[in-house]
C-alpha cells in the first residue's frame, strides 16, 4: 500500500464529517468503501455504536450502503471493457486470469469474503464480468457484509 493510499485511508477528517452525519455519514462511507476508494467504513461505525445510535440500525445502514458499493463495482464489471478494468484495478493479464481461475475454482462462495480488504472489491467487479446472476451476487455479498458489521459491532461494544 502506498503513502497517499494509507493516508486516505485513515484520513480523519474524513472520518469525523461522514461520523457527524450519523446514519447518513455511515452510508455514504459504507458505499464508498465498497469501491476501490481507500476508505473504511468500520472507523465511522465505532464512534456511532459507541454515541449510543441503535446497533441494529447502524448494522442495516452500514450493510445496504456497502452492498450498493459492490453493485456499483458489479456494474462496472458487467458493462465496462476488459482493458479499462485492468487499468483501473492494476492488474496484469496474469495476474487477472488467475483471479479468474480461484473465482471459478471456489464458485460464487467466494462472494462471501467480498468484505475482505484488498481482494472483495476486485471480488466484485470480476463477479460482473463473468455475469454471475444478479440475485446470487446480491444474497451472498448481502450475507458477508452483514455478517461483517455485526461482528464488527459485537466487537466494538464489548471492548468499546
Amino acid at each position: 500500500m502506498n503513502r497517499r493510499t494509507f493516508l486516505s485511508y485513515y484520513n480523519p477528517t474524513a472520518m469525523e464529517y461522514f461520523t457527524e452525519l450519523g446514519y447518513i455519514g455511515l452510508f455514504i462511507a459504507a458505499f464508498l468503501s465498497a469501491t476501490i476508494l481507500p476508505l473504511g467504513s468500520v472507523v465511522v461505525l465505532a464512534p456511532l455504536l459507541l454515541s449510543g445510535l441503535s446497533p441494529s440500525m447502524l448494522v442495516v445502514v452500514a450493510t445496504i450502503g456497502n452492498v450498493l458499493g459492490s453493485m456499483t463495482n458489479y456494474a462496472l464489471g458487467y458493462w465496462a471493457s476488459l482493458s479499462l478494468i485492468k487499468k483501473w484495478l492494476r492488474m496484469s493479464e496474469e495476474e487477472f486470469v488467475r483471479a479468474e481461475q480461484h473465482f471459478k475454482k471456489y464458485g460464487i462462495i467466494a462472494l462471501l469474503f467480498t468484505w475482505l480488504p484488498f481482494i472483495g472489491d476486485p471480488l466484485t467487479v470480476l463477479a460482473g464480468i463473468l455475469r454471475i446472476r444478479l440475485h446470487w451476487f446480491v444474497v451472498l455479498v448481502t450475507v458477508g457484509k452483514a455478517a461483517r458489521y455485526i461482528i464488527a459491532s459485537y466487537l466494538i461494544l464489548k471492548v468499546g
